[in-house]
């Protein structure tokens, strides 16, 4: 009886056994799917990047493309006007490229900036004259002011040359001579110069050509006795002129008298005239009685 129990024990075990095996079998089958629809996916990834990568760009064929030569190139000569300003002094083309770094730019902006330059109202060519033939890198540059005016020599002469009146800006000598401030504060001295300042921090503003013969030197005690005279006021000239029979240029505005201002008069409505009447019967009651207002 036991030995026929255990056999039965031990087939209930071994089937369990294959029955569990076989359920492993089947849940671990489905797996390598998953990774077929990995790759997929990951194929699917690709090619849509490759697509990307093959749409071209927008590109609008309408316009220039943009070198940026042109407005490079007019900043780099507002440098080098400054550079010649500073340095005042001839230079040669290769000495403003090394200033501008641009000794290993291609040919085609160097040519550029030299025409620029060449052009330029404030920058000054002069031709090389060991050379025959000028190149268009060739020459020497220099700093064009907008007064050639250096020494004090130099303003005295052009001061006097002027055929107006108009004075010359101190801001304009300082273009080409910075340091102008020591030789006009002599010059104005000397009676030599006639100078306008700024009231804030009396600096030179504007200069004038002055004779210095025409300067007098006057008594002291004179200069006294004239400053000791009492001026008559503005009603007393007024009345001396009234009784010499002259009327005066000048009125006092404070006895001016001054109108009242008129009132504005209001614009009377002028009554409608003219068309048919057709509404005979209202008479009375359209009658215009405006007239009658007070």
């Amino acid at each position: 009886m036991s030995s026929h129990l255990e056999r039965l024990q031990s087939g209930f075990r071994s089937d369990v056994k294959s029955s569990a095996s076989k359920v492993a079998v089947k849940r671990s089958a489905p797996q390598p799917p998953k990774a077929t629809t990995t790759t997929s996916n990951t194929t699917k990834s690709e090619n849509k990047d490759s697509k990307r990568k093959k749409e071209p760009a927008n590109i609008v064929y309408s316009q220039p493309a943009a070198t940026g030569y042109g407005t490079e190139a007019f900043t780099q000569v507002t440098y080098v006007i400054e550079f010649l300003k500073k340095k005042d002094e001839r230079k040669t083309f290769q000495e403003i490229l090394q200033y501008l770094s641009q000794v290993n730019t291609d040919e085609l902006k160097k040519k550029l900036i030299a025409k620029i330059l060449r052009q330029h109202d404030r920058v000054r060519w002069i031709p090389d004259p060991k050379l025959k033939a000028q190149s268009w890198d060739s020459g020497f540059f220099e700093h064009r002011p907008i007064i050639q005016v250096k020494n004090e020599i130099d303003l005295i002469t052009y001061l006097q040359k002027k055929t107006t009146a108009q004075g010359v800006s101190v801001k304009d000598l300082k273009d080409g001579w910075p340091d102008c401030d020591v030789a006009i504060d002599k010059l104005e001295k000397e009676h030599r110069i006639l100078v306008t300042r700024t009231k804030k921090d009396n600096h030179a503003r504007m200069v004038w050509s002055n004779d210095p013969t025409l300067l007098y030197e006057i008594d002291p005690e004179f200069q006294v006795m004239w400053h000791k005279i009492e001026l008559p006021s503005v009603d007393e000239l007024v009345r001396k002129l009234l009784e010499a029979g002259q009327k005066p240029a000048s009125e006092d505005p404070s006895k001016r008298v001054k109108l009242a201002p008129k009132p504005k008069e209001k614009k009377k409505r002028a009554p409608r005239s003219g068309g048919k009447t057709t509404n005979t019967h209202m008479a009375h009651l359209l009658k215009d009685f405006s007239h009658l207002k007070r």
